[in-house]
């Protein structure tokens, strides 16, 4: 199985008075083609961080991360910028979406932001809400949607323009039960896609059992990774 995404001892510090804070301690992780990896850990342990530099949103202070065979690091500005909008797709816990656009316009954010004409991309877009069960609702403002809609939105904008790697922050954390099992069936499914791979950092054990494999963090390190879904599974519990 091709790995879509590799990083290897990252390190990430930052400022805190006139000392440094580290926060990543040399992490090795392999994320691969065609599957959906769990991160899990205590709060304040680097999992949004790490996913931060795996997506090209942060720089690693040390280390090595490659996307789709490209070095995060060799990029420009410019060209890093390129990337995120290209290859990745991101879910935010708190969905993100702008006020006074519609569901439409809002899943159209990334193909607009690459240059694609604003009724093509909201055409594409359209079809994507549609496929999520949400085109009866594709010409509402999210004041008019659920939580649930909501996150549907957000996932039809990261999935709208193709990425290669899509990166979740607590995807489901303001889902009921049944409104996450959804999400997560989604983003199973999105996973699946060839050349594609999915990352969810989360708290919640509900969604566990979606994990084709589990990086468990604890103190800025990867601990543990799991791929045995009867030892996934025992976490639950």
């Amino acid at each position: 199985m091709s790995v879509i995404v590799q990083a290897r001892g990252v390190v990430k510090e930052f400022a805190a008075g006139d000392e440094r804070l580290r926060v990543l301690h040399g992490i090795d992780l392999d994320v691969r083609a065609g599957e959906l990896m769990l991160v899990v850990g205590p709060s304040g342990c680097g999992k949004t961080t790490l996913i931060s530099i795996l997506a090209g949103i942060l720089s690693a202070t040390e280390g090595a991360v490659r996307v789709g065979g490209r070095d995060l690091a060799g990029l420009s500005s410019g060209a890093l910028a390129a990337f995120r909008r290209e290859t990745v797709g991101f879910i935010f816990q708190q969905y993100n979406l702008l006020p006074s656009l519609t569901a439409a316009e809002n899943a159209a954010v990334p193909l607009v932001a690459r240059g694609e004409r604003l009724s093509h991309a909201e055409k594409r877009a359209r079809a994507m809400l549609e496929r999520l069960g949400m085109g009866p609702h594709a010409s509402k403002q999210p004041r008019q949607l659920s939580g649930g809609q909501m996150q549907r939105v957000a996932i039809a904008r990261a999935l709208v323009h193709d990425p290669a790697f899509i990166v979740c922050d607590e995807p489901t954390a303001a889902l009921d039960a049944a409104s996450g099992r959804t999400a997560m069936e989604l983003l199973s499914d999105a996973a699946r896609s060839p050349g594609r791979a999915v990352v969810v950092v989360t708290h919640d054990p509900r969604i566990y059992g979606f994990a084709d494999r589990l990086a468990m963090m604890e103190d800025g390190r990867v601990t543990d990774v799991l791929d045995d879904p009867d030892s996934i599974r025992k976490l639950v519990h």
